[in-house]
């Protein structure tokens, strides 16, 4: 079988990999089961192509589902075709590039398919951290299906494909005109499962550009690009976009270029990626509200951390030290949103994300653009949760509360002694300045400088080298 048939799963490998560099692994690999009849049945490469090919000059594996062999059921032979890839991209460091269209596990072989079906779950998970994984959804990925592209570390999604474990019209209560669970609207914005959406050409383009800016394998230190932007450009006027970290990421990278991850689900947290001097960057920062090309405010989200802004950043930040990218946090945090279905799921997510930034290794910088506050300024990699340099902009408030709340408690109903009590706390105990007296702030910069000292600070801190203590694995 060969990527040059009129198959959509032959155009997908095409348009994503470098001109003539696609090499086909298992071409004449066929369904084994005889059961059924399934031996008369056509079935060429049993329904997968598989095969290496590079992108931009880097080696990559890659697998597409072909839908139109046994109606897009996944076999025995098509899962270990699978496998097989796993196998050599482990061997080689390289990422695993897989196209999804099936329509699930083929009946005819049952048990056969299932084990092989559960030897490609643990080929991933043991892939996890060692090679970076990427799926694209194309068609349908259901059932068992839809935790292959959960067990990978970013997913593309055509606007028209569907994933799901449970069908809509599955659900008690529910049917697909109602709420359709498995289009690529929900699955992005409701379940964090798809890091984009797009058509099949922004898809391969997404993919082509990630491949870029993440290391092949988790021994690859650093990755880095040529930079022709200007390691001293200022950023006049940043700070009035401060609210959207969006805005600032793109103003501070190279060439003004921001890769955002996840940027439908809990967009009240950003996540992605920016070079800065070449250098690929993980970034976090919570947004309060983003702005309209004129500059008008648009959506408005506050200062407060959500759940699944916090779940959010803990699994970017996850990927980030295991593949020792450095990262980099925009923090204006002062709380926590408060609602019933938050303080279900908001200590449980803001405790994974304080433990993901505590055990990291890579080299890690915040920046404090805004009002920080109590438990929420702790979290987003404060300096006693091991960031390595902290910088704050001049008007940044850092602090247990906002003083005006501090000097109620203080005062009790004195409007006078309130009014003074909260002049004298914001300057003695909720600036940047005193905070950078204690310690707790390295530098206090100008928004303006914020590239050229972010920049410095990551080249300073390049040759990082931290060890935790030994154990098998943490337990939050």
């Amino acid at each position: 079988m060969s990527t040059t048939r009129e198959t959509s799963a032959g155009r997908r490998i095409e348009g994503l990999l470098d001109d003539g560099s696609f090499v086909e692994i298992g071409g004449d690999v066929t369904a084994r089961s005889t059961d059924f009849n399934m031996s008369a049945k056509k079935a060429p490469g049993d329904g997968v192509i598989t095969g290496y090919g590079t992108i931009d000059g880097n080696l990559v594996y890659v697998y597409s589902q072909d839908s139109t062999v046994l109606g897009g059921s996944m076999g025995e032979m098509h899962a270990k075709k699978i496998s097989r890839i796993y196998s050599l991209a482990m061997k080689t460091g390289a990422p695993v590039i897989g196209m999804i269209d099936c329509a699930g596990l083929r009946l005819e072989e049952t048990t056969d398919a299932l084990a092989a079906f559960g030897g490609m779950y643990l080929d991933q998970a043991s892939a996890s951290g060692v090679i970076p994984q990427i799926t694209a959804v194309y068609g349908m990925c259901g059932g068992g299906m839809a935790l292959v592209p959960a067990l990978t570390d970013f997913t593309f999604m055509e606007k028209k494909a569907k994933v799901f474990v449970n069908s809509p019209n599955a659900i008690a209560g529910n049917y697909t005109a109602k709420c359709d669970t498995a289009s690529a609207d929900f699955q992005s914005k409701e379940t964090g499962n798809i890091d984009f959406v797009g058509t099949e050409e922004e898809i391969a383009d997404g993919i082509r550009k990630l491949i870029l800016l993440i290391p092949s394998n988790n021994a690859e230190t650093g990755i880095y690009a040529d930079c022709s932007d200007d390691l001293n450009r200022e950023t006049g006027g940043i700070d009035g976009g401060a609210a959207d970290p969006a805005y600032v990421l793109a103003t501070i990278a190279d060439e003004e270029d921001f890769f955002e991850v996840k940027a439908s689900y809990a967009p009240e947290m950003v996540t992605g990626f920016i070079r800065l001097n070449g250098q690929t960057v993980g970034a976090v920062g919570n947004r309060i509200a983003t702005f309209d090309e004129n500059g008008k405010e648009k959506d408005k989200y506050g200062k407060t951390l959500t759940a699944e802004g916090l779940k959010k950043a803990a699994d970017f930040v996850r990927f980030c030290d295991a593949y020792e990218i450095p990262v980099l946090t925009l923090t204006s945090a002062a709380g926590f949103k408060a609602d019933m279905a938050q303080e279900k799921e908001v200590a449980k997510a803001a405790a994974a994300l304080a433990g993901v930034f505590a055990s990291s290794t890579c080299a890690k910088v915040n920046l404090i653009t805004g009002d920080t506050y109590g438990t929420a300024a702790v979290i987003m990699n404060s300096k006693s949760l091991g960031a390595d340099m902290t910088f704050a902009w001049p008007t940044a408030g850092i602090g247990m509360m906002k003083a005006e709340d501090a000097a109620k408690i203080i005062c009790g109903n004195d409007a006078d002694a309130i009014a003074a009590k909260t002049s004298e706390y914001a300057s003695l105990q909720n600036s940047a300045a005193s905070a950078a007296a204690r310690g707790y702030v390295d530098a206090i910069i100008e928004p303006e400088k914020t590239r050229k000292h972010l920049i410095a600070a990551f080249e300073m801190i390049y040759s990082k080298r931290e060890t935790k203590p030994s154990r098998k694995h943490s337990t939050f």
